[in-house]
C-alpha cells in the first residue's frame, strides 16, 4: 500500500482556542440543558444555528434574509432569527461558538506565503492588511456583530472557537443516528486541513488523519469549476450537473482524467492526493489556476462566463468529477480500514456531491452512510454548537435511532396565517383559502396533471442548499418539456442544468436504484431500469442538446443524460403536508412523484418569506402559488403580465 499523505492524528481532537474550567452540567432529570449559538461568518454561507441540549432549536443561512447569495457578512438576522425562534437573548447564552480558529488561519497564510516567496507578492499585499485589521481582531468583529443583534453584558459572552473540520465533523455525527461512526470531512481548506478521517464514539470525536493544504481535492474541482467557466464557491453544483453530458465512451474523456492523473494530481491508494502547485495560484494568486499550463496540457483556452459550451467542456467535466469519484472511495475505504465502523458520517462542501455520494453508497463500503445535509461552511455554524455541547461541556448523548435529530432540515423560520395575510393586503394579492387541506392538494395535483408550474411555500424554512418541499417549485415529472420550460421561464439559468424529483419514500425502489432514505437530496440514483427509453444508437454522437432533449425515460424531465437523478425521498413523518400533496397526486396519475427545484431564480437566494416567494412568483412564468393554505393563480394578479415590476435583479451566479 503506498504510503500517502495523510497525516495521522493521535490525541483527541477537542480544538477550543479559549479554555474554560468545566461547569458542572444537571442531568435532564435536572432540567438544565447548555444553550448554544453557533456561527459561521466571514468566508461565505455564513449562518447560525441554535441548541440547547439535544434539540437543534434552528439554524438558517444570512443569504436568506439579505437576498445577497453566499454572503459572508456577520450573521445579524440569521442570529435574530435563532434568538427569537427559541425566546432567549444574547445574555443567557451558555456560550457563542465560531466555526474556526482565525489564528491558525492567519498562520497559514503567513507559512504559505513564505513558502513560494517571492511568488504572491500581489496578493499578499492584498490580504494582510484586511487579516492586520479585521480578522487578527475577531473576537472584536464578533463582539460588534452581536451588538447588532442586541444589547448584551459583554463580560457575560463566553465565545468558543473549535477547528473548522472539527465543527464540520460535530455537524454530521452528533446529529446522526449512530452512536459510533467512522467520520469523513472534505472540503476547500479549514485552517490547514482540507479532508480528515475520525471516529465518533457517543460524545466524542477522534481526528485520526488529516490531509492539509495545498493538497485538496475540493481546492481541484472549484479549480476546475473556474477553468470551465463557473464561479468558485457556487457553481461547483453547474460543474456536477454538466459531467453527464460528457461522453463516457469518447478517447477524448479517457485523455482528460489520464492528463489530470499524470499532470496535476498525484493519487495515492489511502485517498490523499498531492496537487503538482505548478498548475494552480490559489496559494498565492488572486485566481485559481495557471491557465496556461492549463490550456497547453488540455489543448484548449478557459471558458468565459455565459461562453457557448462545447463538447470537450463536457468530457472534461465528466473527467474530473471521475477522478473525483475516485479519491472520495479511496477515502472511504481508508476510513472503513482505519475505524471497522459500519457506518460513515460526512460532511463538508466536497460531501455535496451528490454524484460521489450515490456511488459510494452503492460501493456497499458502510452499511450506513449519514451526510449532513448542510454539509458546507453554513453547517459549520451547527457543528460548532454541537461540538461544544458533546466535546466542551461533556453532555450525554442520545441517539434518536433510526431517524437523525435534523427534523427533516426544516429549521429556519415559518410564517403565521396573519403574517400572510398582511402580505396579500400590501401586495393587493388575490387568492383563494383554503380550510380543508384536502381540498387544497386536490387542486394542486389536478393544476400539477395540467402541465403547470407551482410555486410551494409551507412551514419551516430549509437549512442547508437544498429546498425539501418546504421553499420548492414543483411541477409533473412526466411532461417532455418541463425541463426546458423551467431552465428558461422560471429560473432563467443555464438550459443544461438538471432537476431532481420528490418521490414518496415507500415508492422509491419503483422509480430509482435505491435501497436507503435520501431525504435530503444528497445523492444520485440510477432510474429503474423499467422505466428506461431505448436510446437511439447514434446518441453520443448527438450534439449536447440533441441529447438533453431525446426522450429517455417516461419520468423525463427528472432523468439525467446519463439515466440518473439526484432524488429526495418524502417521508410522512418529517413532511406531511408535501407528503400528502405527492400522494394526492399519485392517486390521481399513478406517479408518486413531482419535479422539485429551488424556490428562487438564478443567483438568487432560496426564497424565505411570504413576500418573497409573492415576488418570485410575479417575475417569472409559474402559474400557481401556494403559501400555506392560500392558493394564488397568476392571471388573477393585478397587473399580473408587467412581470418587470417585480423582478429584481441577482448577481450572476
Amino acid at each position: 500500500m503506498q504510503l500517502g499523505f495523510f497525516n495521522f492524528k493521535t490525541t483527541n481532537l477537542i480544538g477550543f482556542l479559549q479554555y474554560y474550567p468545566l461547569q458542572s452540567i444537571l442531568s435532564r432529570n435536572g432540567n438544565y440543558m447548555k444553550k448554544i449559538l453557533g456561527i459561521s461568518a466571514f468566508y461565505h454561507d455564513s449562518a447560525a444555528a441554535l441548541t440547547i441540549g439535544d434539540d437543534i432549536v434552528a439554524a438558517a443561512q444570512e443569504e436568506r434574509f439579505t437576498r445577497d447569495k453566499h454572503t459572508p457578512d456577520f450573521p445579524t438576522n440569521a442570529i435574530k432569527y435563532c434568538l427569537e425562534e427559541a425566546g432567549l437573548e444574547i445574555d443567557e447564552l451558555d456560550a457563542i461558538v465560531f466555526y474556526d480558529k482565525p489564528l491558525l488561519k492567519f498562520e497559514r497564510l503567513l507559512q504559505t506565503y513564505y513558502s513560494f516567496s517571492p511568488k504572491g507578492l500581489l496578493s499578499f499585499l492584498k490580504a494582510i492588511p484586511v487579516w492586520v485589521k479585521e480578522k487578527m481582531f475577531l473576537k472584536k468583529l464578533i463582539y460588534d456583530g452581536l451588538k447588532e443583534v442586541g444589547e448584551y453584558d459583554k463580560k457575560q459572552v463566553k465565545l468558543l472557537f473549535p477547528e473548522h473540520h472539527l465543527s464540520h465533523a460535530a455537524s454530521s455525527f452528533f446529529p446522526s443516528p449512530h452512536d459510533t461512526a467512522a467520520i469523513l470531512t472534505v472540503d476547500g481548506v479549514g485552517e490547514w486541513c482540507t479532508a480528515t478521517i475520525g471516529l465518533g464514539e457517543g460524545n466524542k470525536i477522534k481526528v485520526l488523519k488529516e490531509l492539509e493544504f495545498p493538497h485538496s481535492i475540493g481546492l481541484l474541482y472549484t479549480s476546475f469549476t473556474y477553468y470551465l467557466g463557473f464561479t468558485v464557491n457556487s457553481g461547483e453544483y453547474k460543474l456536477m450537473g454538466l459531467a453527464p453530458y460528457g461522453n463516457p465512451e469518447s478517447e477524448e474523456t479517457f485523455r482528460f482524467v489520464e492528463l489530470i492523473k499524470g499532470n496535476i494530481v498525484d493519487i495515492k491508494e489511502d485517498g490523499s492526493i498531492w496537487l503538482n502547485q505548478s498548475y494552480f495560484t490559489y496559494a498565492t494568486g488572486l485566481k485559481m489556476t495557471n491557465n496556461k499550463k492549463w490550456a497547453e496540457l488540455l489543448g484548449f483556452e478557459r471558458r468565459e462566463a455565459e461562453a457557448d459550451i462545447e463538447q470537450y467542456h463536457c468530457n472534461l467535466a465528466l473527467a474530473i468529477q471521475i477522478v473525483t469519484e475516485e479519491v472520495v472511495l479511496k477515502m472511504a475505504r481508508e476510513a472503513k480500514r482505519i475505524t471497522g465502523s459500519d457506518n460513515l458520517c460526512m460532511a463538508g462542501g466536497v460531501a455535496l456531491n451528490c454524484v460521489a455520494n450515490g456511488k459510494l453508497i452503492r460501493e456497499n463500503i458502510f452499511k450506513n452512510v449519514y451526510i449532513q445535509p448542510a454539509a458546507g461552511d453554513a453547517g459549520g455554524a451547527l457543528g460548532a454548537a454541537l461540538a461544544a455541547n458533546y466535546i466542551y461541556y461533556g453532555a450525554e448523548r442520545k441517539v434518536q435511532s433510526p431517524n437523525d435529530n435534523m427534523k427533516g432540515s426544516y429549521l429556519g423560520p415559518s410564517y403565521s396565517g396573519k403574517e400572510i395575510e398582511l402580505m396579500n393586503r400590501k401586495v393587493k394579492a388575490v387568492c383563494t383559502k383554503y380550510e380543508d387541506y384536502t381540498q387544497l392538494t386536490k387542486e394542486v395535483a389536478n393544476r400539477l396533471e395540467e402541465g403547470l408550474i407551482i410555486g410551494w411555500f409551507q412551514g419551516r424554512m430549509e437549512f442547508g442548499p437544498r429546498a425539501l418541499g418546504n421553499r420548492s417549485i414543483i411541477a409533473d415529472a412526466r411532461n417532455l418539456e418541463m425541463q426546458k420550460k423551467i431552465n428558461l421561464k422560471i429560473k432563467y439559468r443555464e438550459g443544461f442544468r438538471p432537476f431532481a424529483p420528490s418521490v414518496l419514500a415507500e415508492d422509491a425502489s419503483d422509480y430509482f436504484e435505491l435501497d436507503q432514505p435520501s431525504p435530503y437530496m444528497l445523492t444520485v440514483s440510477p432510474i429503474a431500469e423499467k422505466r428506461k427509453v431505448k436510446l437511439p444508437d447514434n446518441y453520443y454522437d448527438l450534439s449536447m442538446w440533441e441529447r438533453l432533449y431525446t426522450t429517455r425515460s417516461d419520468i423525463q424531465s427528472i432523468t439525467h443524460l446519463d439515466f440518473s437523478a439526484r432524488v429526495q425521498t418524502v417521508h410522512r413523518e418529517t413532511n406531511p403536508r408535501y407528503w400528502e400533496l405527492i400522494n394526492t397526486f399519485k392517486e390521481k396519475t399513478n406517479y408518486g412523484l413531482v419535479i422539485n427545484t429551488s424556490f428562487n431564480v438564478r443567483g438568487e437566494p432560496i426564497v424565505c418569506t411570504p413576500h418573497d416567494a409573492y415576488r418570485c412568483f410575479m417575475s417569472t412564468d409559474m402559474d400557481y402559488l401556494v403559501i400555506d393554505d392560500f392558493v394564488y393563480s397568476k392571471t388573477e394578479q393585478p397587473d399580473w403580465e408587467n412581470k418587470d415590476k417585480w423582478l429584481v435583479k441577482f448577481k450572476m451566479d
